[in-house]
């Protein structure tokens, strides 16, 4: 199946019921733990799990965020942020974020559904993530103050049983905290952790859908 039978597919996929929380929760792990009831001035955040062709499958964009001490420094993740009072809804929120930290155009990125939203103490955020897709790898310009560098990771490397590992993590913002978490595993510098890696999991039990 090529990339472009795969996305077919995938977007067929976000017709019928998510994967959910039970997916997300194959991956979880939390710096402070889930509260009985999201706080009512929870913000709402948006994030872009981009895919594109790749050596005839899928490669999918991550982002290396720079290390500036606030909640997510230093970590891999998805493009995204903020929902602005202009952006029309959250799929535009998403797109926005996106072009802002990687310089990729709107108009490149077909945008085929939306996870399953989750929410992140440390950044008091409900997140609600956005999978798109760009017929060709894009080139990138990125915001300094935001990304150090692009990972772009083939899916079928990234969702193989190898790359999940539980570990002790640090996080930058918190050098006082060690806690035990799963993660995928890119190399030997790059793990993917938290929100991040809930999501992805989300993901991945759609691709195993359509395999």
């Amino acid at each position: 199946m090529d990339a472009f039978e795969q996305i077919a597919r995938l977007k067929e996929k976000f017709n019928q019921p998510l994967p959910g929380l039970d997916a997300q929760n194959r991956m979880a792990s939390r710096v402070r733990p889930l509260p009985d009831k999201i706080p009512a001035d929870a913000r709402d955040s948006a994030v872009l799990a981009l895919l594109y062709p790749h050596d005839e499958s899928l490669a999918i964009l991550l982002i290396k965020r720079i290390d500036d001490g606030k909640a997510h420094s230093g970590q891999i993740s998805f493009p995204g942020g903020r929902k602005d009072p202009e952006d029309i809804d959250l799929a535009a929120t998403a797109l926005r974020e996106t072009n802002e930290e990687v310089g990729i155009m709107t108009s490149q990125i077909e945008v085929l559904g939306g996870l399953t939203s989750l929410y992140i103490p440390v950044s008091n955020s409900q997140v609600h993530p956005y999978v798109g897709f760009a017929a060709q790898k894009q080139h990138y310009i990125l915001s300094p103050g935001e990304v150090q560098y692009t990972l772009d990771v083939p899916t079928r490397e990234l969702f193989d049983n190898n790359k999940k590992i539980v570990t002790h993590i640090t996080p930058a913002a918190f050098p006082t905290i060690t806690l035990k978490a799963p993660a995928y595993k890119l190399d030997e510098d790059h793990l993917v952790w938290g929100a991040t890696a809930m999501i992805l999991s989300e993901l991945e039990a759609m691709f195993e859908s359509i395999a």
